[in-house]
């Protein structure tokens, strides 16, 4: 039997910057205790420093998501201190630009095994956990563009289709065991995402950074959103209001959608 102590008790992946910061803020301004993890091991120390000086409590460790070694020692890490989790969020992500001839093989495999199998990992190592627990919950961060079908992010998209997939089968299989599951689709945001960022054009950049800082959301913002949808049992989290009319054109008009996606994207 667990201990009751995996009540209000969350490990965020990639909580050194961006939404994992921002949510390890708001869940220690909350009272719950924050496991802090990032493949950035100072980066992590340096979150958890802010929190304890705000009074909050948890934990800090290095997590790389590829590694599967390292999702073994947070599961014991949680354990031990904790006896459980309340929730866990995959949010560990990079992102990649490029048309299909021209991302290399070598930028796919580097965006699969970070924001997908990352995300699938956390999934494998957890599950038995919560299914134990008969409670918890699990966040997966995706993007609109693993909804969105887009050109010239097509490693990404995939990607984060995959994880909108996996969540949804997650979602099914954690039911009978009161598990609940939201997958975080955003859209731009200034997060640290361009630190390591990859594009076959020179001047994607530039252009990616003028979206995210006009894009009108912030990552405090979206960190706001994803304890609501923990709270509501939402699953699918649309966090700008422009994708969920997209999302909705997509639903009931696809050939219109489509004729728009390819009219944007024409010049890119």
């Amino acid at each position: 039997m667990t201990h009751p102590s995996w009540k209000n008790t969350i490990a965020i992946s990639g909580a050194g910057s961006g939404f994992g910061a921002s949510l390890a803020h708001k869940y220690a301004a909350d009272g719950w205790k924050v496991a802090v993890t990032d493949i950035d091991e100072s980066r992590a120390q340096q979150v958890l420093f802010e929190i304890n000086q705000l009074g909050g409590d948890g934990f800090y460790l290095q997590l790389d998501t590829t590694r599967s070694e390292h999702w073994q020692a947070l599961e014991e890490r949680v354990l031990e201190q904790w006896g459980g989790l309340h929730v866990l969020v995959n949010n560990a992500g990079v992102a990649a630009a490029g048309n299909i001839e021209d991302t290399s093989m070598e930028d796919w495999q580097w965006i699969l095994d970070i924001d997908l199998m990352g995300v699938v990992r956390g999934c494998h190592q957890f599950a038995r956990m919560f299914k134990r627990q008969n409670g918890g919950h699990i966040v997966n961060v995706s993007s609109f563009a693993g909804l969105a079908g887009l050109p010239f992010i097509t490693a990404y998209g995939v990607a984060k289709a995959g994880v909108v997939a996996l969540s949804e089968a997650l979602r099914a299989e954690m039911q009978p065991h009161g598990v609940g599951v939201t997958v975080v689709c955003p859209a731009f945001v200034r997060t640290r995402l361009l630190d390591t960022f990859r594009a076959t054009k020179p001047d994607t950049m530039a252009t990616v950074t003028r979206w995210m800082d006009t894009s009108g959301v912030s990552s405090d913002d979206v960190a706001a959103d994803i304890q609501t949808a923990v709270r509501n049992q939402t699953f699918l989290l649309l966090t700008h209001a422009s994708t969920r009319k997209a999302w909705k054109l997509k639903r009931w008009f696809p050939e219109k959608y489509f004729k728009q996606v390819v009219k944007r994207s024409s010049g890119a």
